[in-house]
């Protein structure tokens, strides 16, 4: 009997494919990621100490957006890329090492500084809370704890590039199970043990974000080395990896990350927003985060290799379609996640974190941020689909520019609807600021490829708008008639349904592809 033969997989289909290989380890990581919020929520509440762990950890979080998963980890990521395809995979590797050397040499000066400015940062983005000493001091002591993460996390970020370069996509998205697994494991343990030496139950669970990161980064370095790289340190500061991935990296200081400054503005505001208010934005901003990272993070680390390739090859066909697809797969699967983050946000909340010391009255401060974050999702996943073309571009300026934009808008929208809304108009701050960077890079990327959005695009979307919209409306009728655990699983199943009538194909991708082996993904990348 005569097989079969498979019909080739498109641009689109490739990167869903490889976007779903990371989705499924995301999914293990963002569920435990809530369990973590879970545990927190529970021993912690929305109070003192909690707002103080929010601190210390935001910190060094807003270097980690430049240092890894943001800027450098990007950047890296095309030169290495881009070294395999032109001179070989051992010139690929030599240029790890420099980059490894180099990078770990100046995180670690910024860990050091960070130690000893621990207290003019809390100062920094929580001014008020030097009127009270006993949270002041706690979140110095936090800050302090988590901050040597950064170093962990930034090369983790870069031998996780490597590995995407390679078509393994699976292992390093795991990697970030094990470091919520381990800052949960580790934080409860140490929470029970650090009373005996006379230090706060919460720095436990600071110590366990650190234990994590640790884990994390040598996770990735056991899949590397099985690939064959082995690390020795090359201070090569004026290599010519070195010097592409910082000209690639430069313009992105101007901005950092449009997320990661907005998140130091909202802290520096919520502070002023009464006891909790840093708390409830951070568990909103959470649950937000779980559908971001189910997707948006998995077509950003699948596409940017492919676009990269096909820059390398000068494809700009095959670029327009990666990116076509590629966004509206995203826009498929961002939108309904933000219609029903809106829609049935309170019983979310009350279903995943009112347990232990979080009361009903959090719950209901955490859904109205919920409701106002939702609004942003689906640009930001948008973004996370753009940004990776203009690095295989080799431009890193208008991304830079965007989160200089992003940033005026957020504190534009705070500053006018703080009076009126008062913690709620943070949120709602991110997610116009998050609009407008969408709207932005698009506007220039257009400009630079001809052609970028065809009009079978914008067919898709509209298909997309009105599966939603009708998704919605069977949420919203059933919200207060249906457990949320049942409600949840049916919205998705009606919005699958639709999109199997109505197309575009696009909606289907992530769910509808045959798993191949992965051996056959790793010879298509």
């Amino acid at each position: 009997m005569r097989s079969r033969r498979r019909r080739p997989e498109n641009s689109g289909q490739k990167i869903a494919r490889r976007a779903r290989s990371v989705t499924a380890a995301v999914i293990l990581s963002r569920l435990l990621g809530l369990v973590r919020e879970q545990v927190l929520a529970a021993f912690l509440g929305a109070g003192r100490e909690m707002d103080a762990f929010v601190v210390g950890y935001r910190i060094p979080n807003l270097l980690r957006d430049l240092f890894a998963e943001g800027a450098l980890g990007m950047a890296f990521t095309r030169v290495f890329s881009a070294t395999r395809e032109r001179e070989g995979e051992d010139a690929a590797f030599e240029a790890a090492r420099e980059a490894l050397t180099v990078f770990g040499i100046l995180v670690l000066m910024v860990v050091l500084l960070g130690e000893i400015l621990a207290p003019h940062l809390v100062g920094l983005i929580a001014p008020d809370f030097k009127n009270l000493p006993e949270k002041f001091s706690l979140s110095v002591l936090l800050t302090r704890i988590m901050w040597p993460f950064l170093f962990f996390i930034s090369l983790s970020a870069i031998l996780a590039g490597m590995l995407n370069t390679f078509g393994v996509f699976f292992w390093p998205a795991a990697s970030s199970a094990l470091f919520n697994l381990s800052a949960i494991v580790g934080g409860l343990v140490l929470y029970f043990f650090f009373p005996s030496l006379g230090l706060p139950p919460v720095a436990g669970f600071a110590t366990g974000v650190l234990l994590g990161g640790a884990l994390q980064m040598g996770f990735n370095g056991f899949f590397l080395a099985r690939k064959g790289f082995s690390f020795r340190l090359r201070p090569a500061f004026s290599s010519p990896a070195v010097k592409e991935t910082l000209r690639l990296v430069g313009p992105s200081v101007l901005g950092l990350s449009a997320v990661q400054i907005n998140v130091f503005l909202n802290t520096y505001f919520a502070t002023s927003c009464g006891e909790g208010a840093v708390s409830w934005l951070a568990y909103a901003f959470r649950l937000m985060y779980v559908p971001l990272g189910l997707f948006g993070v998995g077509l950003s680390l699948a596409l940017l290799p492919t676009a990269s390739r096909e820059v390398a090859r000068g494809d700009q066909r095959a670029l327009r379609e990666s990116f076509s697809s590629s966004l509206l797969v995203g826009l498929s699967l961002s939108l309904p996640s933000a219609a029903g983050l809106v829609i049935l946000s309170e019983p979310i909340v009350r279903l995943i974190f009112e347990h232990g010391r979080f009361l009903p009255s959090d719950t209901l401060h955490t859904a109205q941020a919920l409701s106002f974050f939702a609004l942003g999702l689906p640009f930001y996943g948008a973004t996370k689909v753009m940004v990776p073309v203009y690095y295989a571009l080799g431009n890193t300026l208008i991304p830079a520019l965007s989160s200089v934009l992003a940033v005026g808008v957020n504190l534009l929208v705070i500053l006018l609807t703080l009076p009126l809304l008062n913690f709620k108009a943070i949120a709602l701050g991110t997610a116009v600021s998050l609009a407008a960077q969408s709207i932005f890079l698009l506007i220039f990327l257009r400009a630079q490829i001809p052609g970028l959005i065809p009009r079978k695009f914008l067919l898709g979307l509209f298909k997309i708008l009105t599966k939603t919209l009708l998704m919605g409306g069977l949420a919203f009728i059933l919200r207060e008639r249906w457990p949320i655990w049942i409600l949840i699983p049916l919205c998705g199943a009606f919005f699958l349904l639709l999109a199997r009538l109505m197309g575009p194909e696009e909606a289907l991708y992530f769910w509808r592809l045959g798993m191949r082996s992965r051996e056959s993904s790793q010879r298509s990348s």
